[in-house]
């Protein structure tokens, strides 16, 4: 919502004070202009992409659109789940936990908790974890050498996305003046004719460096920081439960290694200590 927001003011502040000056606006609708610039972006962007990096540009505008879904609710939720778990590996055993990790979808520890239960990839990292524990892994650092692999590895593939359209924002201004070379081109075609024709073959053709400027800088830019930050957001949330897990190794109790994962936390997230005591004392007991 934010980001549309954010897209008209763009729109309305541009247009709005050209057309204050005294400009028209049918001057500016030059349609081939925009067939050359981003029919040309977007090739590029095929050229230079992987099909994953082609496959993911779709879901990077989603979550530019959408933004960040981990608020400090949300992070009350993972802890509060991960005091559960935890509880019941120290208090049962390791192999208690097997009935949850096996059939996650069924189990009803995690149906306790929706938010956490619809994130398919925290979901995934989680139990993965949970099942090297109770298949006796115990050293901390070696899960956590492993951890930090498999974090960097889906950062990177995500932040790849975030890459790709920042460098075909970084090349509209380029292919605008493509536009503009190619308009005066056509310009100096008809160079006989009177100065109020030149002039407006001449505004026409000076549109294609304006729209690549403002194409890169006033929305694919921004799309493409917003797109990163969601994905910062959701490497955030994983390493949040890398810490709980990582305290938990150390033979840490429940309570304790959700405040490990806690302090991870930035601080417009993080619950505060007195909220977070609050919420595990209100959680019912683990069957």
């Amino acid at each position: 919502m934010l980001l549309i927001v954010g897209m008209l003011v763009v729109v309305a502040c541009t247009l709005g004070g050209y057309v204050a000056m005294g400009g028209k606006l049918i001057v500016l609708w030059q349609p081939f202009e925009v067939v050359i610039i981003c029919g040309a972006a977007l090739g590029a962007f095929v050229i230079g992409n992987p099909a994953a990096v082609l496959k993911g540009a779709g879901g990077a505008f989603k979550k530019a659109m959408s933004g960040s879904k981990y608020g400090k609710k949300n992070y009350l939720e993972l802890l509060s789940l991960l005091y559960q778990v935890l509880k019941v590996a120290k208090t049962k055993g390791p192999l208690a936990l097997e009935q949850h990790i096996e059939n996650p979808g069924d189990s009803a520890l995690f149906k306790e908790f929706p938010g956490f239960a619809n994130n398919k990839v925290a979901m995934e990292f989680l139990c993965d974890y949970l099942r090297m524990i109770t298949l006796g892994v115990e050293n901390p650092h070696e899960v956590e050498a492993l951890m930090d692999e498999e974090l960097e590895t889906h950062h990177h593939e995500h932040s790849h996305i975030a890459h790709a359209v920042q460098t075909m924002a970084d090349g509209m201004p380029a292919l605008g003046i493509v536009a503009a070379v190619l308009g005066v081109i056509k310009t100096m075609g008809s160079i006989t004719e009177p100065p109020e024709v030149l002039g407006k073959l001449i505004g026409g053709a000076l549109v294609g460096t304006f729209l690549g400027v403002w194409l890169s800088y006033g929305f694919l830019a921004p799309i493409a920081s917003k797109a990163q930050s969601t994905y910062d957001a959701e490497h955030k949330y994983l390493l949040c439960i890398k810490a709980a897990l990582l305290a938990h190794l150390n033979d840490s109790a429940p309570a304790v290694s959700i405040e490990f994962a806690r302090k991870v936390l930035g601080e417009h997230e993080r619950p505060s200590f007195i909220e977070l005591e609050q919420t595990v004392s209100e959680l019912p007991p683990v069957a």
